[in-house]
């Protein structure tokens, strides 16, 4: 089908739901409101949930399925979050509209980086005197004091 010199911009038919801030906000949210589960933190499960759900031109969602699971209790983790989000509502010039949608979940473990530390030895410099000290006294020269200091660095 070629483009209309007339109308060269085409109309979409449906408006769809879409997520407020699109794709970033969506992963965003996903990573501030994942709780891993402490069965899959034991077992060091990691994987994606793949799930598809339907969503209502109010912006609902609703009737959620697990497509690909991973199991001790990714799956119920997944569908919890999905029933969280909320969609922008749309019109359909008065026609009610749902629409499908699939989602990914991502499980994955942090990887525990090793810390380094840094230790660090420092001793200040002392002041000279005069030759005899004050008040003519021979001059006693006291241990620097040393001081250690680790420091521990974070990735």
């Amino acid at each position: 089908m070629s483009p209309n010199p007339k109308h060269p911009k085409q109309k979409k038919f449906l408006n769809l739901p879409r997520i407020s801030g699109g794709k970033e906000e969506l992963v965003k949210f996903i990573r501030e409101n994942l709780q891993y589960p402490e069965e899959a933190l034991e077992a060091k499960v990691q994987g994606d949930v793949i799930i598809k759900y339907k969503i209502t031109d109010n912006g609902e969602v609703f009737n959620p399925e697990i497509v690909k699971g991973i199991g001790h209790g990714c799956d119920e983790e997944a569908m919890r979050l999905v029933m969280l989000l909320k969609y922008d509502a749309v019109k359909n010039r008065g026609a009610r509209v749902t629409a499908s949608n699939k989602l990914k979940i991502p499980f994955r473990l942090q990887e525990k980086k090793a810390s380094r530390k840094i230790n660090m030895v420092y001793t200040p410099a002392q002041k000279e005197e005069p030759a005899g000290g004050k008040e003519g006294k021979t001059p006693e020269t006291p241990k620097p004091k040393t001081y250690s200091y680790t420091i521990k660095i974070n990735p």
